[in-house]
């Protein structure tokens, strides 16, 4: 099963489209990592984000997380934030959902 990583952020009042722009932006130096499986970005309320990612493996994962690449993506998401936090832990069971079969175009024409 897969390795999963959650970030909370706080972003800065008023900051809140640029830090979703920079994110889009900048997420392939996340998601084109090959033990990267992809993540995702949800807005909560009052500026809090949830950055979910998922990874072959913790050792994969810290790897990752060490490494400049990772630097660098931190330092162009840090501006954005007045704080936040991380939790890790390991998948141990996925049921896959009936929607999984629709796009993720399908899904977003749907909303």
């Amino acid at each position: 099963m897969a390795f999963r990583v959650m970030l909370r952020m706080q972003i800065k009042t008023g900051m809140e489209r640029e830090f979703e722009r920079v994110w889009l932006e900048v997420g392939d130096s996340v998601t084109s990592h090959p033990a990267n499986l992809g993540q995702w970005l949800a807005r909560a309320q009052d500026g809090v984000y949830f950055i979910v990612s998922d990874w072959v493996d913790e050792p994969r994962f810290r790897e990752f997380e060490h490494s400049d690449r990772h630097l660098q993506h931190r330092q162009q998401l840090h501006p954005y934030r007045s704080e936040g936090s991380i939790t890790t832990m390991h998948v141990v069971a996925y049921l896959r959902g009936q929607a999984q079969d629709v796009s993720h175009h399908e899904w977003e024409a749907a909303r």
